[in-house]
């Protein structure tokens, strides 16, 4: 039976060897592994061969959550969770060392980033997270400085994480099929910071403040958020720049002088 529900942005990924690209991105053999958003499994099945440890699945969708019940009803070492990604609480679920893996609806995927960017733990429980994105936010994700796609979506991500594009997906892989390609993006969190920032929300903050004017000369929304006594501490910051011509470090170089003065 084939059906999609387009209110949980759901598009099934139905190539074998995409899915096995996935998959082997890395070694699962005795991993603990989570995967976002399973669908009818075909991602799971394929990260069942691999013989991991432990398989944490999450799905919404109360349907498919009771067809993989009964689907993996034999499988000890899998996990099934029938919620909503963006209200459960997994942090305190995955174990160390997790793999993540993630067909993410269009809809909500740039949500479902966030979450993970603000795990309060850092360096998290995960090593890495392997995402599927639709290709236009996945080209704002990976964007290097500077570049049109250049915005805050992309400076926060580098803030807590190596990212990696690796490959695109063609609409031609799905059921249904969306109206756009799709982008696997490799995450791997960074173990150290070099900038001593205590919120990460306050980076998010500060970008929506400048990216809000973002066609504006910044010197009137920095004079917001920093004193003067702050914005000698970086006399390198050109203030008629706009939001798009400051590159991420200058901007968590902000940060760390807002958390001083608040």
């Amino acid at each position: 039976m084939n059906f999609a529900k387009k209110s949980l942005g759901q598009n099934f990924l139905t190539d074998k060897n995409i899915v096995k690209k996935i998959i082997e991105l890395v070694n699962l053999r005795n991993k603990n592994v989570v995967e976002i958003g399973p669908g009818k499994g075909a991602l799971t099945d394929e990260i069942l061969k691999k013989k991991p440890k432990s398989l944490m699945i999450i799905e919404k969708d109360n349907f498919l959550a009771n067809q993989l019940k009964e689907k993996y009803q034999d499988i000890k070492i899998l996990k099934i969770y029938n919620n909503d990604i963006l209200k459960f609480d997994l942090e305190k679920k995955i174990l160390k060392n997790s793999e993540i893996f993630g067909n993410l609806p269009y809809n909500i995927s740039s949500q479902i980033l966030i979450k993970f960017l603000k795990f309060k733990s850092w360096p998290p429980k995960f090593n890495s997270l392997i995402f599927m994105f639709q290709k236009e936010l996945g080209d704002k994700i990976t964007c290097s400085f500077p570049s049109n796609n250049y915005g805050r979506l992309s400076i926060i991500s580098k803030f807590r994480l190596k990212i990696i594009k690796k490959f695109l997906i063609s609409q031609n892989c799905f059921f249904p099929k969306p109206k756009v390609n799709s982008m696997i993006i490799h995450f791997k969190p960074f173990k150290i910071n070099n900038f001593r920032i205590k919120n990460i929300n306050n980076i998010e903050k500060i970008t929506n403040i400048l990216f809000s004017n973002k066609r504006k000369m910044i010197n009137k929304s920095l004079k917001k958020i920093l004193s003067n006594n702050s914005l000698k501490k970086i006399p390198e910051i050109n203030l008629n720049s706009r939001p798009s011509e400051l590159n991420p470090d200058m901007y968590f170089k902000i940060t760390e002088l807002y958390e001083k003065e608040n």
